[in-house]
């Protein structure tokens, strides 16, 4: 054991007794040499931020197809808003914050353009032409496998979504924190964008968790704490569990599948199947078009398609 791993190990040593600690793991699918200056959960958590498919998440949407303006939140900054809240959380409960950050930089890196009208587009044609279906999470899951990250990260970033939840309880709070994030970041960008106002928003559910983005999400942070706190599980109190997900059917009503939301899902769903049709019908394996395809960012998916 060196000096390093000792005195990480002794830190860890007053985590709570669900933490998952850092020397630990169940390590990686290609077995490498440790690092001597991080522990395996901040490698990865490097090695995600220095991706590609990290970096073009500046350049992906995350409701909003291409706006105009700048304050707009991409999937980068909702990566980055889902980590930050989701290391308070874990900070709180006394896990491991570098699982819980790893897992949370590296959750969204599989999406694809234009949102989640680009994946619906992407898996309604890979079922039509191959049968096959198309999940973001499983597509996240599968960068993370191709860096070689360690077990438990990937879990975390396969469980995000999805029927099946992580093994981890730093994975579990991932799962509940990107809800957290994008229902309340979300809610900002429509207001901004002028499809809400805020004497639009449910006022029962308003009550409950605060009258502005940061009041909410200083609501739900505390709820999941207080409710997780001493157990092996990430919960939220009934009543305040039950708001947010009356809140997220608001803004699925409303923001998501709302009628204004129809042509930018309908342009969304039409570059991403001329694109893919086009990379198919030259003869491109499927798997390589899949991952050309959701690798794209909105504005190169708008040029190339174009182009074509």
């Amino acid at each position: 054991m060196t000096p390093f791993e000792e005195r990480l190990r002794g830190l860890e040593a007053s985590l709570s007794p669900y933490a998952v600690r850092s020397f630990e793991t169940r390590g990686r699918a290609q077995p490498e040499e440790e690092c001597g200056v991080r522990t395996p959960f901040q490698r990865d958590r490097d090695r995600i931020v220095h991706s590609k498919p990290f970096r073009r998440l500046k350049g992906k949407t995350q409701v909003f197809i291409d706006p105009r303006g700048d304050h707009y939140r991409t999937r980068m900054t909702h990566t980055l808003e889902t980590t930050a809240i989701s290391r308070v959380v874990a900070r709180a409960l006394a896990l491991n914050e570098d699982l819980t950050e790893a897992i949370g930089l590296g959750h969204d890196t599989g999406h694809t353009p234009f949102g989640h009208a680009g994946e619906d587009a992407l898996d309604e044609a890979l079922r039509e032409r191959f049968g096959r279906r198309f999940r973001h999470n499983e597509h996240s899951h599968r960068i993370a496998l191709a860096l070689n990250l360690t077990h438990e990260v990937c879990d975390g970033i396969l469980g995000h979504t999805g029927e099946r939840e992580p093994e981890t309880l730093e994975g579990k709070i991932v799962r509940l924190v990107d809800r957290v994030a994008y229902i309340n970041h979300d809610i900002d960008d429509a207001v901004r964008y002028g499809l809400l106002s805020e004497d639009d928003l449910p006022r029962e559910e308003i009550a409950i968790l605060g009258p502005t983005g940061s009041a909410r999400i200083d609501r739900l942070v505390h709820d999941i704490v207080d409710a997780s706190a001493g157990i092996d599980d990430i919960r939220q109190s009934a009543g305040v569990g039950e708001a947010m997900l009356s809140l997220r059917a608001f803004m699925f009503e409303r923001v998501y599948l709302g009628p204004q939301a129809e042509p930018e899902h309908v342009r969304a769903r039409e570059v991403v199947r001329r694109i893919f049709d086009h990379l198919v019908e030259r003869g491109d394996p499927v798997d390589e078009v899949v991952d050309y395809v959701a690798g794209m960012t909105d504005r190169f998916a708008l040029d190339y398609a174009d182009s074509l």
